[in-house]
């Protein structure tokens, strides 16, 4: 096994006074887990980065737990616990529609020298907790919460590096983004998430490694890509890509445009800032992210297209499909994904008129118009236009679409309530539970049978044969 510390393993332990953690702000179903596997004699600690953001004053996405218990001890204990996972087997404990995971303590597992890097060979090795948080990726999300003592205990330093607002690799930054290359990119996500600094032994083994970027996955590698885009902070997240050199492996046509068009100065952070600030950012779909990252590259081309053929009309959803072919192979982004920034970058033209015209409001009701109305509001602030046709359209599908689409409940007696209640959430009344009818058995009296009515076979009679007929017959 690879050692990436010292023996000196003391934790560093913050009581309950010295932090801001307070169990209000953890969700009453990662606490019912908590609490049950205390309540069983084990070990169970809240974990990753909900104690981060909850230290930060953030409210965590997500909730997750680890614990000395195993898999099938946790399956056990929770009815609605559900194992995932072939290398390591995690419990995901559900709530509805809420997923609290919950995994067993790890330990570093062995790598190995391959051809393209350092690789993990497998992933299932119990642990401790103090071996599962040196196994982590980064300080800030190796911290515990004792839900016994209500203290943060820390294996790797990352109080302090909170403190500080820095991101620094749990080990030797070299070989842990050699093992697993999609750490870099979390880097990437979490320095600018978080409003950090990457410390200096991340940047340089990003430079130095960004192309092992390629021997990831494609689909996680494209999961990755899209939550860059999310917590408002795209703009960041992609310039922080760009100045690592990791763009140009697996954005080419955006790094190239970037290097062309003015670097630091490029339009394109113009489109990713408007993207961040737009009020409705966290609801868009990864179709308009998408279409907001291309679109300076589309509107590029399209002008060579239009300069090309003066008199002619140019086909604009056939150059939205050229300006993300590649990148949709190369990153496997799914079809749907695909087709959508597709037809945004062609929609620009509906929104040129004002509705009160009667024009094209069928699209009104069109399942793609608010993401289409959320584009073309994105595209406006990034190049600062006049936003007044937009807001008559906002206006005319408030009163046409979602007025009428909320008043139609009403109309049909039901409440607020009713409407608004989710279906797993309702409460049935208990059915009864029906007595299975007994079926007579056969060696039942046939009086039985007679008294039901239900058998109306003839009564069988025996008939007594004299001794000398059975004689003459020859006893047979």
């Amino acid at each position: 096994m690879i050692s990436f510390f010292k023996r000196d393993t003391t934790p560093i332990i913050r009581e309950r006074a010295a932090h801001c953690i307070s169990r209000a702000n953890i969700d009453p179903d990662a606490l019912k887990v908590l609490y049950r596997l205390t309540n069983t004699g084990h070990i169970a600690f809240l974990v990753g980065g909900s104690v981060r953001d909850l230290l930060l004053g953030r409210q965590p996405k997500d909730f997750d737990v680890g614990t000395d218990a195993r898999p099938n001890d946790i399956r056990r204990l929770f009815r609605n616990c559900f194992l995932i996972g072939r290398r390591f087997r995690l419990a995901h404990i559900v709530f509805g529609r809420k997923i609290i995971e919950t995994s067993t303590f790890r330990k570093q597992p062995e790598a190995t020298e391959s051809e393209n890097g350092l690789y993990q060979a497998e992933d299932n090795t119990f642990g401790t907790p103090e071996e599962d948080a040196k196994r982590r990726d980064f300080t800030v999300n190796g911290l515990f919460y004792d839900i016994k003592t209500f203290s943060v205990i820390d294996y790797v330093g990352g109080l302090k590096d909170l403190e500080k607002k820095v991101l620094s690799s749990i080990g030797d930054p070299n070989i842990r983004f050699r093992e697993d290359p999609v750490r870099m990119m979390r880097a990437v996500k979490f320095t600018a998430r978080l409003g950090f600094t990457m410390d200096r032994a991340c940047r340089k083994a990003i430079l130095k490694h960004h192309a092992d970027i390629l021997n990831a996955s494609a689909p996680r590698v494209c999961e990755e890509v899209f939550r860059l885009f999310t917590y408002n902070s795209s703009c960041a997240a992609f310039k922080l890509l760009w100045e690592l050199e990791m763009m140009k492996d697996l954005l080419p046509d955006v790094s190239a445009y970037i290097d062309a068009t003015g670097a630091e100065k490029s339009p394109l952070w113009k489109y990713l800032t408007a993207l961040d600030t737009d009020r409705e950012s966290i609801e868009l779909t990864n179709g308009v992210r998408i279409a907001c990252l291309f679109y300076p590259l589309f509107l590029e081309r399209l002008h060579k297209e239009e300069a090309l053929f003066p008199k002619g009309r140019v086909n604009k959803q056939h150059i939205a499909r050229l300006v993300l072919h590649q990148t949709a192979l190369h990153l496997h982004i799914p079809k749907t994904t695909f087709f959508t920034a597709v037809a945004l970058m062609d929609v620009q033209r509906r929104f040129s008129e004002s509705p009160a015209k009667g024009r094209g409001h069928r699209f009104l009701f069109h399942p793609a118009f608010p993401e289409a109305l959320a584009f073309q509001r994105i595209l406006l602030a990034a190049e600062g236009g006049d936003a007044t046709v937009i807001d008559e359209w906002q206006t005319l599908y408030r009163r046409e679409v979602l007025e009428k689409a909320a008043a139609m409940p009403r109309e049909a007696g039901l409440s607020d309530e009713e409407t608004s209640e989710p279906r797993d959430a309702e409460e049935e009344a208990p059915r009864p539970r029906r007595r299975r009818r007994r079926r007579p058995q056969r060696h039942e009296a046939p009086e039985q049978y007679d008294q039901t009515g239900k058998d109306e076979r003839p009564a069988i009679t025996v008939t007594e044969v004299p001794p000398e007929s059975r004689s003459a017959d020859g006893g047979n």
